[in-house]
């Protein structure tokens, strides 16, 4: 194992309120084995990854997500830690909120050094149709339309079925019922989405449909240091995921793609990116080449199946990177596993049903399963992880509606947020004024 420097702490920053975000369980372990003594700010004290014994404190997530409440939090943590601390974003929103935080923060956290709209600029679907196009890096054909009208034409030409996203998925109200991304299936259906443009507070995105591929889908994980090169990092390709065939990883397995990461390569060179990042990747048929799908500026849930051979995964290289600790040459594993229990027995499920069978173990020996939840040095969080779900499961049973009622279910009570604020709105963060929000992110991965 590398030589850390355990005297920084590490901050996990998450502020999409899922209790059961793996990827979070996931850096908690890989830091506090090696040594590192490990913080969370999490939405609830009771949160499964709360309980794991390589967690040294979990810290209340701000009251909302604005950057001055963001920021008054970070620095009230700071004060508690009372030393330096490496930060580490575990979702689209809390990277843009660090990025944009940076300077404030100077001093109490240690990111790596970019430009503050740069992970922004990434994770919003829009820009990145734009960046792919100007680099010439492969993605699904893109219109944003500019009326419901024109939504309506775009359906037609780009043929159907489509994909509609909303190009910033973080501004998402809590409780509008939109989702993200969703298959559109008809024009009337387009017009309709662009209808809802004002409380999405985002632009709506219109894309080419590019069908589930035999060869599954793929993506890349890495982290890009302050000389633009790539020292950790390696293709993955999903064998299950949940919802079936177009959700996040249930199974991946480390398998080696020449193209995938020789694109993923020359895109962070060109942005200038900096830092942890997860890209999504599909395969064309019609040309054979992959087509990029997404760019998460963070880790991705499943980052630990690229776990090298001597224990170095993304975070650990980020950890030793900023400060100032050499990261050695990565060690590969291809054929590694990993697995989140609950989601592969659901997706399996779903396959077998469908009669969808996946390949898996064709590519000989595999050198490592990793499970996202349990661990034998750990048992707690995925005894309170299976608790929560069990507990989901009954309190869904008995909510439903007796047969033949026609009556709407209630919406659970939230309290209430403040109305976003338009994105790309220049803040340093420093003030007090709670329109500048940036209202959860409503999916995970």
């Amino acid at each position: 194992m590398p030589a850390f420097d355990t005297r920084v702490p590490a901050l996990l920053l998450r502020l999409d309120p899922n209790p059961f975000h793996h990827g979070t369980l996931g850096a908690i372990r890989s830091l506090g084995r090696a040594g590192i003594e490990v913080h969370a700010v999490v939405e609830s004290l009771h949160s499964p990854v709360a309980f794991s014994r390589h967690l040294h404190r979990a810290h209340r997530a701000p009251e909302d997500a604005s950057l001055p409440s963001v920021l008054r939090t970070l620095r009230q943590i700071a004060d508690e830690i009372g030393r330096p601390a490496v930060l580490i974003p575990m979702d689209d929103l809390s990277a843009i909120a660090a990025a944009r935080l940076a300077e404030p923060l100077a001093g109490r956290y240690l990111l790596p050094g970019q430009p503050p709209a740069l992970p922004e600029s990434v994770a919003d679907k829009a820009e990145l149709a734009k960046i792919c196009a100007s680099l010439e890096i492969p993605h699904p054909v893109t219109v944003v339309p500019d009326s419901a009208c024109h939504a309506t034409s775009v359906a037609r030409d780009l043929g159907l079925p489509m994909i509609a996203k909303w190009s910033r998925p973080w501004l998402l109200p809590q409780a509008s019922g939109l989702r993200s991304a969703l298959l559109v299936r008809s024009p009337q259906q387009a017009g309709e989405l662009y209808g809802h443009l004002e409380r999405a507070g985002s632009r709506l995105l219109l894309q080419s449909y590019l069908p589930e591929s035999p060869s599954g889908d793929w993506f890349f994980h890495g982290y890009a240091a302050g000389t633009g090169a790539c020292l950790v990092g390696g293709s993955g390709r999903k064998e299950h995921a949940w919802p079936v065939g177009a959700g996040l990883t249930a199974m991946g397995r480390w398998l080696p793609n020449p193209e995938v990461e020789r694109t993923a390569g020359r895109l962070i060179a060109a942005l200038g990116y900096r830092g942890i990042f997860d890209l999504d990747f599909r395969l064309e048929p019609l040309t054979g080449r992959y087509h990029l799908l997404d760019f998460n500026p963070r880790p991705g849930a499943q980052f630990r199946l690229f776990t090298d051979a001597q224990g170095l995964d993304v975070v650990r290289a980020l950890h030793l990177d900023l400060t100032g600790r050499p990261v050695p040459p990565s060690v590969a594993a291809p054929g590694r596993l990993f697995v989140v229990e609950h989601y592969w027995l659901l997706s399996l499920l779903a396959s077998l049903s469908a009669q969808r069978r996946r390949r898996a173990g064709s590519e000989g020996r595999v050198p490592g399963i990793e499970a996202a939840w349990f661990a034998a040095d750990d048992p707690l969080p995925f005894l309170a992880m299976a608790a929560g779900c069990l507990r989901r499961g009954v309190v869904k049973g008995l909510s439903l509606p007796i047969r033949g009622e026609r009556s709407k279910l209630p919406l659970p009570r939230r309290s209430p947020r403040p109305e976003p604020r338009p994105s790309g709105s220049p803040h340093d963060g420093s003030g007090d004024d709670n329109s500048a929000s940036l209202t959860r992110v409503t999916t995970e991965k």
